[in-house]
């Protein structure tokens, strides 16, 4: 979770401004917003989420990061779709990044699909493989990082390229709807193929007829 700290600050001699942070991560703001209140020179506080706009105070925000402790949070998402035009079969595959009772842990999942007839049509029945993934997971009204190789999908859904396809413009309202239903809002990363390589592989194993679901909890790097 991302805020802002807005607040006001008074010099030794009465000087006061009222001034607003850059975008930080919480837990970061929580100790800044501390230190800067050992100072005796901070007057009104305050957090305000960059998702939703919700102001809370520093113990209020705690208490909404201990609780979020225990659902699944800081999520990253990676999908990719492939299309085999002569068996007129899509393969999806997504990996999901995220964290829940401080430790980490990685979702892989694939799926075979016949009802499909282009690529771009693979990329966005991925990314909608992912989101089923994530309401069962329990996610919900959170930030979430979004990435794949997919210009097409990934533009579009940003608003930079016009959606003509009609059929691409149903999986378009497919996506934003189940973001709306599960209170998400997306930041989208295109990335190269190569650093989609494990979304994209388990879209190729899914078409040569291989099933993967797992989930592990991840180590963390010394």
């Amino acid at each position: 979770m991302n805020v802002r700290i807005e607040f006001t600050y008074k010099t030794k001699k009465g000087l006061q401004i009222n001034a607003t942070s850059e975008e930080i991560k919480a837990e970061e703001a929580i100790l800044i917003a501390e230190d800067m209140e050992r100072t005796g020179r901070v007057g009104q506080l305050t957090c305000i989420s960059t998702h939703d706009e919700n102001v809370w105070t520093i113990k209020e925000l705690k208490k909404i990061l201990a609780g979020i402790q225990t659902d699944p949070h800081n999520v990253t998402v990676y999908f990719d779709g492939g299309f085999e035009i002569e068996k007129k079969k899509s393969g999806l595959g997504c990996v999901i990044y995220y964290e829940q009772n401080n430790k980490k842990y990685r979702l892989r999942k694939n799926a075979l699909v016949e009802q499909l007839n282009t690529n771009n049509e693979a990329e966005y029945a991925a990314l909608y493989l992912a989101l089923q993934e994530l309401e069962l997971l329990g996610v919900h009204h959170l930030p979430v990082s979004i990435v794949g190789d997919s210009q097409v999908v990934i533009n579009q859904l940003e608003g930079e390229w016009p959606c003509v396809e009609e059929e691409l413009n149903r999986w378009a309202d497919r996506i934003e709807d189940k973001m709306e239903q599960l209170g998400l809002v997306a930041e989208y990363r295109s990335v190269s193929r190569k650093k989609n390589r494990e979304a994209d592989q388990l879209a190729s194993q899914a078409l040569n007829q291989v099933e993967i679901i797992s989930t592990i909890e991840l180590e963390e790097k010394a």
